[in-house]
């Protein structure tokens, strides 16, 4: 039986508030290839808190999360918190796609076919 991941605090809604009124630009480009059931009817969130993580995209019924990530994300320290995150979320059952805001620049239809691919077959609506 996988781990459900659950719970969150006042205080990690109130910053995906935040940040959903002040996305970076690489996030804002993809948000709106994401928006509006645009993959395959599939519903993703943006900025979206669960437990005291917020992702910046996830699709609840696939469990596939998405990251952008600057510069910042190059850090080791910041690498080994990466990995950690993404090996506990595993463990829920969720897939976790990171990409660096140059790839949603640069090159936006093979994040988006990447995307494609970490979705479940079916239709969401299926």
């Amino acid at each position: 039986m996988k781990r459900r991941i659950r719970g969150t605090t006042p205080p990690v809604e109130m910053k995906a508030r935040q940040m959903r009124e002040w996305p970076t630009e690489a996030e804002d480009i993809l948000w709106k290839e994401l928006r509006g059931e645009k993959i395959r009817g599939f519903q993703f969130r943006r900025q979206h808190p669960v437990g005291r993580f917020i992702f910046d995209f996830c699709c609840t019924k696939a469990k596939l999360i998405i990251e952008v990530d600057g510069s910042v994300h190059n850090d080791e320290d910041q690498k080994a918190r990466d990995a950690a995150r993404d090996e506990f979320l595993a463990r829920g059952g969720y897939t976790t796609l990171r990409f660096t805001n140059a790839e949603v620049f640069g090159n936006l239809a093979s994040v988006l076919a990447r995307i494609d691919a970490a979705l479940p077959a079916t239709e969401s609506r299926a």
